[in-house]
């Protein structure tokens, strides 16, 4: 691969920036611990995997078949992160109940995310149509890629659940502060998102 470096920057940084996949991770590890909100990470990665097999796909013919497509899935990806802000603002301190309520949801939550959210979308447009496709084109090799690509979602998630862990003491103490700081920032996400397609 000729432009490694950019490659792997681009996955790196795509990945471990905050947006909904790293809010929701460290919220859920602030209010169940590190055990129990995996079961988010691994929906979000399971998500990322899917989403990177269509886009590899389906990525040089999609903008060409559908090309008002991306306004419609940012207001939908939007939306659906508002809602996402509005569940984190109203969530319950009490986290034992919060968890028996929402256990059987986080890796649903993780993998429904992914298919809704236009950052991933449009991350695995971008590294495909940039990087992957002009030099490789076989089915199995697009496949092969998203093995390692889906396993740096989990990672980089991973890395923003040790963070809510580590700060769970405060997060427990401050919960509605929390919350509402969280959901500020996925108003946000949502928010930014919509204005790029303005």
């Amino acid at each position: 691969m000729a432009n490694l470096l950019e490659f792997l920057s681009y996955v790196f940084v795509s990945n471990i920036s905050p947006g909904p996949n790293a809010i929701l991770s460290m919220s859920h590890a602030g209010k169940f611990g590190f055990k129990k909100s995996v079961l988010f990470n691994f929906g979000v990665s399971t998500g990322v995997f899917v989403v990177l097999l269509l886009c590899g796909f389906f990525s040089r013919i999609i903008f060409d078949i559908f090309p008002d497509l991306q306004p419609i899935m940012v207001w939908v990806g939007a939306s659906y992160i508002l809602w996402l802000a509005w569940n984190t603002l109203r969530s319950n301190p009490d986290t034992k109940s919060n968890y028996n309520e929402e256990k059987g949801n986080l890796f649903f939550k993780g993998v429904v995310l992914q298919f809704v959210n236009p950052n991933t979308i449009l991350y695995g447009i971008t590294v495909f149509s940039t990087f992957i496709l002009p030099q490789y084109r076989s089915p199995l090799i697009l496949i092969m890629f998203c093995i390692p690509l889906s396993f740096a979602s989990f990672f980089c998630t991973a890395c923003w659940t040790v963070f809510g862990v580590v700060f769970q003491k405060i997060i427990s103490k401050h919960t509605k502060i929390v919350n509402a700081l969280l959901a500020l920032l996925l108003a946000y996400c949502a928010v930014s998102l919509v204005i790029k397609t303005l």
